[in-house]
């Protein structure tokens, strides 16, 4: 936000670009960014890349991960490639970034953000222009030709965020994306539950989401099942439609659950078991539950720790 303010501020158009990969959060902010775009006076974008980000990066990054599932350097290379190839679309004369130097260690260091541009072929174009950091890195192309006034940008670096809050502040807005995280290929759990969904099928674009919501079991023939967490999870487990899992539907108020459509008949019974146990049962009756057409007989289990014995492994 504050990449666009400078902009506009010298009288430069710009087009906020959200390179869409899915991995950004559990819950949509396409409007929300909007609104933050429109704040800093641009206009806003969604770019849906999440097939191809899977397919051509995330399992072969050139510059391998950070502490978890995140390829940082070549994502934000891939982001600029598909930024560049649309500016002829959108108009544009170059390209705008809020990275700051210095402030992620794997992607925002100098020599990271070379082999960003190399990624992104931009070397020798040199057409990223990253105006919070600008004068502590070489001219860009956009500042040598004269289209911005490098004397106009700024010269943060490292970690801090002081001078950009206070920044933020004195231009009167209250609604920004929070300084830390964002990324669940970050975060230890998703990457072990990316990790582990593979060891068993292949990733596809579906799964992304499946992987963000409720707990996640792995039978004995290798059936994954997910059941809800609270109604939050539920919600969102329903409204998947996920084309390669069926739902669960207990006799008693429970959880929102998801099996593999491939699940085989021991699993399926497993399945119903657990998803009772996390339901409002009483471990000790015995209940009928009807799935994909026949009606199992199945009773909980006595207590919630012999269901985790199925918790995925890592």
């Amino acid at each position: 936000m504050i990449a666009v303010k400078l902009m506009r501020e010298q009288g430069i158009e710009v087009t906020a670009l959200h390179i869409k990969i899915g991995f950004s959060g559990t819950r949509d902010l396409s409007t929300l960014m909007q609104k933050r775009a429109e704040l800093a006076g641009a206009e806003f974008r969604i770019v849906d890349v999440r097939e191809s980000y899977i397919q051509d990066i995330l399992f072969s990054p050139v510059y391998g991960y950070g502490k978890n599932f995140n390829p940082c350097i070549d994502c934000h290379g891939y982001m600029f490639k598909i930024a560049k190839a649309m500016m002829e679309e959108l108009g544009a004369s170059f390209l705008v970034t809020g990275e700051v130097l210095g402030q992620r260690p794997m992607s925002q260091r100098s020599d990271a953000l070379k082999q960003v541009s190399k990624l992104a072929n931009d070397k020798e174009d040199k057409l990223i222009l990253r105006p919070l950091s600008a004068k502590l890195m070489e001219p860009t192309t956009p500042e040598i030709e004269g289209w911005v006034d490098r004397e106009k940008l700024l010269d943060i670096s490292g970690r801090s965020r002081e001078r950009q809050l206070s920044m933020a502040a004195a231009w009167g807005w209250e609604d920004y994306e929070s300084p830390g995280g964002g990324c669940l290929l970050t975060e230890p759990i998703y990457s072990q539950k990316i990790r582990e969904f593979i060891a068993h099928d292949t990733f596809e674009v579906a799964d992304i989401d499946l992987l963000k919501f409720g707990r996640h079991f792995r039978l004995p023939d290798e059936t994954k099942l997910v059941v809800g967490r609270h109604q939050e999870d539920n919600e969102a487990l329903e409204a998947l439609a996920h084309p390669d899992y069926l739902s669960i539907r207990l006799p008693v108020p429970g959880p929102y659950s998801l099996i593999h459509k491939e699940a085989t008949s021991a699993d399926i019974e497993l399945a119903l078991r657990i998803a009772l146990t996390y339901g409002k049962s009483k471990s000790d009756e015995v209940y009928t539950v009807s799935f994909a057409g026949a009606e199992y007989t199945v009773q909980p289990f006595a207590s919630k720790a012999e269901a985790q014995r199925y918790f995925f492994n890592a």
